[in-house]
């Protein structure tokens, strides 16, 4: 009985040793169900009307791509273009255009049609084809012109009649604006055909809804708010977040009119609690900043004070004659905003300063959000400073150092006051396979693939 019995345990366990080998091995088919916030109206990479940058990012990349692509370094590195020069002076730059591609609608991608992307995204640049290459000429200086290119608004489509056609691994399928998106992998894709057959995108989901449908199993792949990612995997959901990707920040409307109004705006910087904003505010889903951009960034954001110095706060109060009682503005519809505004006006008047919350546009100052959307901290920077109103900044070389004396002049200029800086994060279902989590939020599905077992 034992001798019969041992030949068929072994191929039992043989049989259930392939199984699982088969199960965890990657396979094509399924549809991805993904739910966010963004709501937009427009595909086109262009289009200046951004709901959401973090989704219209992430949902662009499936269907566009840039010349260039950043490494988790933020190092340029090959995409649609195979290599590029600059001439001396970094003002003259050509790019190769990668051979064999096509646009979605089975054109193939030329040099010409990618200038022409190009320069509607871009009207004061020089864009023009040089054979197989695409020139760019700048009217000054432009030695990190790569990873500008990277940007996704710099993704290159084809437009013709009203459509647009991208290079990326998906096509459009299905577009209900600001509902819903129906994306079908592409078997002629240059970098190889995805796992999934299809991507079922539900727009216009604020995370409440999203965690319910999670819940019940209709969404596989969910955004999750910052202050809900210690909450979200307690009560065991899986849950993927990037680095430090979004800041946010006090900003005023205008320069210090006087020396008190600085001093003034120096008492309040002095006052925040930064730590308490984070570990209660945002439930540790981010880290406290003194810095526009993140320490894991730039290395050096440490040297930007962040922590609450109330007695200085205090006296450099006591240094002011008269001050003034300021309003604090923030978004209505958002919830963690609000909560932050009320706890810095109680921050304030702690150091014996006047302020109080509105929710109208008419502030003296406001909370603004805004996201990290490059990997290289010269970009990245420079984005910020254009998203806050600010001076642009003129880094004139790729030293550490030259980037850290440009950042502190913005901060020295008192317009804005930096808070945090936030996490993006993701519930994904233990059906969706190899997922991982890019660093600066990005998602990553070309790769992935669906698993047979249920949520």
């Amino acid at each position: 009985m034992r001798l019969t019995g041992f030949p068929l345990l072994a191929a039992c366990s043989l049989l259930c040793a392939f199984s699982a080998s088969a199960a965890r091995r990657p396979h094509y088919g399924g549809t991805l169900h993904v739910e966010m916030r963004a709501a937009p109206t427009s595909l086109d990479p262009a289009d200046s009307d951004r709901p959401d940058w973090f989704g219209f990012r992430n949902l662009s990349s499936l269907i566009f791509e840039t010349l260039v692509s950043l490494d988790e370094q933020g190092k340029p590195v090959p995409a649609l273009a195979t290599s590029w020069q600059a001439e001396p002076g970094n003002q003259r730059w050509q790019f190769l255009v990668r051979h064999g591609i096509s646009f979605q609608d089975g054109t193939p991608v030329t040099a010409d049609v990618v200038a022409a992307s190009l320069r509607r995204t871009n009207p004061t640049w020089k864009v023009f084809s040089e054979g197989e290459a695409v020139v760019v000429e700048r009217d000054s200086a432009a030695g990190n012109l790569p990873a500008e290119l990277a940007l996704w608004r710099n993704s290159i489509a084809k437009r013709d009649n009203g459509k647009i056609a991208g290079t990326g691994p998906f096509a459009v399928s299905q577009w209900d604006p600001g509902k819903k998106l129906l994306l079908t992998a592409r078997d002629d894709y240059w970098n190889g055909r995805t796992f999934l057959d299809t991507i079922e995108i539900e727009m216009n989901r604020n995370f409440r809804e999203q965690m319910i449908s999670f819940d019940l199993g209709k969404a596989q792949l969910i955004e999750v708010a910052a202050d809900q990612i210690h909450r979200a995997r307690a009560e065991g959901r899986h849950v993927e977040s990037s680095a430090p990707v979004e800041l946010i920040t006090l900003v005023f409307g205008h320069d210090p009119q006087s020396p008190d109004d600085g001093r003034q705006r120096q008492a309040l910087a002095l006052s925040i609690d930064r730590e308490l904003l984070n570990t209660v505010v945002v439930q540790g889903g981010g880290e406290p900043a003194g810095g526009l951009l993140p320490n894991w960034m730039t290395g050096y954001s440490f040297l930007f004070p962040a922590s609450i110095n109330l007695e200085l706060a205090r006296q450099v109060r006591s240094e002011i004659p008269h001050t003034t009682s300021w309003t604090l503005g923030y978004d209505p519809a958002d919830f963690t905003a609000r909560a932050i505004a009320e706890r810095i006006v109680l921050n304030a008047r702690d150091a014996g300063l006047r302020m109080q919350t509105t929710s109208t546009n008419s502030a003296d100052v406001r909370i603004v959000r805004i996201p990290l959307i490059s990997l290289d901290p010269q970009i990245a920077l420079a984005e910020v400073a254009a998203g806050l109103g600010l001076a642009q900044p003129k880094v004139t070389s790729t030293s550490i150092d030259d980037l850290y004396a440009v950042e502190n002049r913005l901060l020295q200029s008192q317009r804005v006051i930096p808070l945090l800086h936030l996490r993006a994060a993701y519930a994904v279902s233990n059906t969706v396979k190899n997922w991982t989590t890019a660093r600066d939020g990005n998602w990553r599905l070309p790769d992935v693939w669906l698993g047979a077992e249920k949520p």
